[in-house]
């Protein structure tokens, strides 16, 4: 059992220990990473895991080290606003920097990561992929680089969301594109929904649509827009007449050029200087009479849009899992190629528990957002009991996973020392990059709001009960039986939270409790069905509920946690 694959260094005696800068560049990242084959074993079939594997070794083998040198250039690099001409012509053009369409080549082109859910034919499949496909190799990708995933996400959801309430001629005209493995006639997407006065508040959008006609015409301003010059993008604007509140909005498909051609009547005002996700564009859009298409019916373009936010808060949770997985392998990899005080990292007491507790909150994250993908997968085929299961896993993975990023990537930074702070390596670029998560498609009050409003209004939280009992029932005990009492009394104390206004300053915590229980025990049982292989799972698993979902007194000694902490990190 291993969670990691060691690197030769790490077994070499004394005399050879190494006291240069340890550098994983090249390595492939997916053979660095057994559980991640473990994985797609335990929820892909056979065929579809056959056609697959050679695809993950490529991503890996890409991340670790050719896409991480066109991230760190485009990361050095941010996009440029043309406002005009040199000659005084308008011309609203974002230049990315070479590297950067680079990355989009790869991932667009090369492996259709916003085609494969959509239609047959990426990796020579017969029909879409299983979701987990698209997420497992976005996961190896944003080790490399984050800022391009926003994209790939945003395009992957309108296309789903466009084929889920569009018009038929509207699907028809912009699906082909959207899903197309071609640079040059790849039509990315984009979700304009923010504005200053219209942050989390959604229903005091002000973005105005008049019906011009067989069209309509939108005017407003929205203020932070990723990926502003793309192609197409759903946008909230409330029809004039329509009723304030949420209940007043209706989605709009907004075209950056007309079917005649011509430019359409709206520009980005500027680009935003940003912490992280440097490498993409984001920006401020002003909507001029800008000719747009009603997406679905009128008055429920919040339900829609929220569909579309859903799968981007699964692919934030992913990105944030795929960062903190990135910064354990490379704590791993320094801690066994480092010394100090005459011995290697990875055998001081201290850098031991630390890398554990890296490891366990990242698998936490991973276990997470891959079940959730099965689920989707599920939901998607017509199973409504998964469809609620799949209601409240989104923001809980959302809520949790990407705060947890914040954590762990700094932790990763700390591994490698002063190093770390220095931009030419990626450890600070993953910290600046795994804010974002706790921020874009909600931040965490919000979201951990939503966790509470599924299970009040929409009963997602029974129906994740029945499905984690399902899983538990194919675990063994003593761990079993742990692991439902931790679930059952987290549950209870999210249903009292959510049904009682009084406790709603609780909801942050209780969202945190079921993440804790419900990650547990889906990690106990992909362990199970990874027989021995997965032992490191269940050991994770059992580290989650005796850290953090057992109460312990922080001013008592802490007993011995050698043995648990070595089979977290060293295998047998």
């Amino acid at each position: 059992m291993t969670l990691h694959e060691p690197r030769p260094e790490a077994a070499a005696p004394a005399p050879s220990l190494r006291r240069d800068i340890p550098d994983s560049h090249g390595r492939n990242l997916f053979d660095a990473d057994p559980d991640l084959g473990r994985l797609l074993g335990v929820y892909l079939d056979a065929d579809t895991l056959a056609r697959v594997r050679p695809e993950f070794r490529e991503m890996g083998a890409l991340a670790g080290g050719p896409l991480e040198d066109l991230a760190l250039a485009a990361d050095r690099h941010p996009p440029k606003l043309h406002v005009r001409t040199r000659d005084g012509r308008d011309e609203d053009r974002i230049e990315k920097h070479p590297g950067y369409v680079e990355l989009e080549r790869v991932a667009f082109e090369r492996f259709g990561l916003a085609a494969m859910s959509h239609r047959a034919g990426v990796f020579g499949a017969d029909a879409p992929l299983h979701p987990l496909v698209k997420y497992g190799l976005t996961f190896l990708l944003v080790q490399a680089e984050f800022g391009l995933c926003c994209p790939l996400s945003m395009t992957d959801s309108l296309t789903r969301t466009l084929r889920k309430f569009g018009d038929p001629e509207l699907v028809a005209r912009h699906v082909p594109a959207l899903t197309s493995q071609s640079l040059d006639t790849l039509a990315q997407g984009a979700m304009f929904m923010t504005e200053q006065i219209a942050g989390s508040d959604v229903g005091a959008v002000e973005t105005e649509a008049v019906r011009d006609g067989e069209r309509w015409r939108l005017t407003g301003e929205k203020w932070f827009c990723s990926n502003p010059d793309a192609a197409l993008a759903m946008v909230l604007a409330r029809p004039e007449g329509a009723p304030p509140g949420t209940r007043g909005l209706s989605l709009f498909l907004l075209p950056r050029t007309l079917p005649d051609g011509a430019r359409n009547r709206w520009r980005v005002l500027r680009l935003k200087d940003k912490l992280g996700t440097r490498s993409m564009a984001s920006g401020e859009v002003r909507l001029e009479g800008a000719e747009a298409w009603l997406v679905g019916d009128p008055g429920q373009g919040f339900k829609q849009m929220t569909d579309m936010i859903n799968m981007s808060r699964l692919s934030n949770g992913l990105r944030a899992a795929g960062l903190m997985r990135r910064s354990v392998n490379e704590a791993l990899f320094i801690a066994e190629n480092r010394s100090a005080f005459g011995r290697r990292l990875i055998e001081l007491p201290l850098m031991r528990r630390q890398i554990a507790k890296m490891l366990v909150t990242a698998e936490q994250g991973r276990a997470m957002c891959f079940h959730t993908a099965d689920v989707l997968a599920k939901a998607d085929a017509g199973d409504a009991g998964m469809a609620k299961c799949l209601r409240i896993l989104t923001p809980l993975l959302k809520f949790r996973t990407c705060r947890d990023a914040r954590k762990v990537t700094g932790d990763g930074m700390e591994a490698r020392g002063g190093c770390g702070y220095i931009e030419e390596w990626s450890d600070a670029r993953a910290l600046r990059d795994a804010h974002l998560g706790s921020i874009w498609e909600g931040t965490s009050n919000i979201v951990a709001l939503d966790v509470a409003r599924a299970t009040r209004r929409e009963g997602a939280l029974d129906a994740l009960s029945g499905h984690l009992r399902a899983l538990l029932a194919e675990t063994a005990e003593p761990e079993r039986g742990a692991l439902a009492g931790a679930w059952d009394r987290a549950a209870a104390l999210l249903a009292a939270v959510a049904a009682d206004p009084a406790r709603e300053h609780e909801t942050r915590r209780a969202a945190s409790v079921v993440y804790d229980a419900a990650s547990a025990a889906i990690l106990a049982w992909q362990g199970a069905r990874m027989a021995a292989a997965g032992e490191g799972r269940r050991a994770v698993a059992g580290a989650v509920l005796r850290h953090k979902l057992t109460t312990r007194d922080p001013l008592a000694g802490e007993p011995e946690e050698a043995s648990e902490i070595a089979a977290l990190i060293d295998g047998d």
